[in-house]
C-alpha cells in the first residue's frame, strides 16, 4: 500500500511513518495550516512592538508623565499591553514588558520603566 504526500500528491517513499515526500511539502503544507493562527500573533507582536517603541520614546529616563493626545498621535493602542500590576494601594499600571503607564486625571499618564 503506497501513501501520497497530502501538499503535493507525490508518492511517499521511505519510512512506513512518513507524512509527506519532502521537507518543502511539510513546510508548505503546516504553513497553509497555520496561516491564520501565524496572522494573529504576528499582528499582536506588531503592536505590542510599536507600544514598546512609544513608550520608551516617550519614557527615556524611566519616569515622565505624557497626555493621552500625544500616545494616540504617536499611534499607541491600548488594548494592547503584556501585564497589568495592581499595587497595595489598588493603583492599576498597564505594562508592555517592562515599559508601564498609569491612567491619571484629565488624560494624563504616568509612565515608568520597571527596573530587571
Amino acid at each position: 500500500m503506497s501513501k501520497t504526500c497530502p501538499e503535493c500528491g507525490d508518492k511517499i517513499i521511505g519510512r512506513v511513518d512518513k507524512k509527506f515526500c519532502s521537507d518543502g511539502c511539510r513546510n508548505a503544507f503546516n504553513n497553509r495550516i497555520n496561516k491564520d493562527s501565524k496572522n494573529l500573533i504576528r499582528n499582536t507582536n506588531n503592536r505590542l512592538r510599536k507600544n514598546y517603541r512609544i513608550l520608551e520614546e516617550l519614557n527615556p529616563n524611566k519616569k515622565t508623565k505624557t497626555s493621552r493626545a500625544k500616545l494616540i498621535e504617536k499611534g499607541f493602542d491600548f488594548n494592547y499591553f503584556t501585564s497589568i500590576y495592581t499595587t497595595k494601594a489598588g493603583t492599576i499600571y498597564y505594562f508592555v514588558y517592562d515599559q508601564g503607564y498609569l491612567p491619571l486625571e484629565a488624560d494624563y499618564f504616568a509612565l515608568v520603566k520597571r527596573d530587571d
